[in-house]
């Protein structure tokens, strides 16, 4: 579970709720149970996202975030290092690359070991074409965070709308009895659906459509480094100059303590 980022969840929700307690009153917490305001911002961004999104990407999209965030499903540098350490090492040893892609998990090395076992593409024209698919999947996870970042501007819009309508609805009675008294509440009323508006992107979309832009980065660098590391493989490299050479993709806090690694195999 990545604790961090529900406690950043909460921490919003937590300022969001501290906003609304200590600025409405408890008598006029009613305001905020507006079902119309509700299905206008809600259904609105859901049918402009099955316009602009396919709805089974959004879920797809949706997915991936919670698992990320819930499930602390991210990528860890040092692990796949000491991974791509360890496969060099039995490599080394004489084991063949089919007993190297049962000791990982990864798809994407999977993917890479199976392509030097059928050694169909040879050499520098296969990481070549490695180099491609990595470049391709990151502008198309790129792509669809951008696209779902994109659905933050319904929400506002469609809150505004709301307003709008609460507006007209107010306007027109302007003329009935006690109508000046009614106002300030009637106001209330209708900028509550641009309040939901403003929360459901600000609170929801556009964060995750981030969280899922730096996710599709992650995985262009671990992608990157596992490309390197089958060179490295191939080329019957020792295990510690492995390690150091993929080191060189990651900030110093993130690096692999391959002496801690030898010392724990030893």
């Amino acid at each position: 579970m990545n604790i961090f980022s529900i406690a950043s969840l909460l921490l919003i929700l937590g300022v969001v709720a501290a906003g609304i307690v200590t600025t409405i009153t408890p008598k006029e917490y009613h305001m905020f149970q507006d079902l119309p305001a509700i299905f206008l911002v809600l259904g609105g961004t859901l049918g402009a996202a099955a316009i602009t999104v396919q709805i089974n990407r959004v879920g797809l999209l949706l997915k991936a975030f919670f698992l990320r965030m819930l499930k602390g499903k991210r990528i860890y540098y040092k692990s796949i290092i000491k991974e791509i350490m360890e496969l060099a090492e039995e490599y080394r040893a004489g084991a063949p690359i089919s007993a190297l892609k049962e000791k990982t998990k990864d798809s994407f090395l999977i993917e890479g070991l199976q392509m030097l076992e059928d050694n169909i593409i040879k050499g520098d024209e296969l990481f070549d074409m490695m180099d491609e698919r990595v470049e391709n999947m990151y502008h198309h996870y790129s792509e669809e965070a951008n696209r779902f970042k994109n659905l933050g501007k319904y929400p506002p819009a469609f809150g505004l709308m709301g307003t709008v309508l609460g507006m007209i609805a107010l306007l027109s009675n302007l003329g009935g009895a006690d109508a000046m008294k009614l106002i300030g509440p009637a106001m209330g009323t209708c900028l509550v659906a641009t309040f939901f508006g403003i929360v459901t992107a600000n609170v929801f979309i556009l964060p995750i459509g981030d969280s899922l832009a730096d996710n599709a980065k992650e995985i262009k660098l671990k992608n990157i480094i596992i490309i390197e590391g089958l060179r490295l493989i191939m080329a019957k490299t020792n295990p510690v100059i492995v390690a150091e050479k993929l080191n060189s993709y990651l900030l110093p806090n993130e690096r692999l303590d391959w002496k801690e690694v030898a010392k724990k195999a030893a």
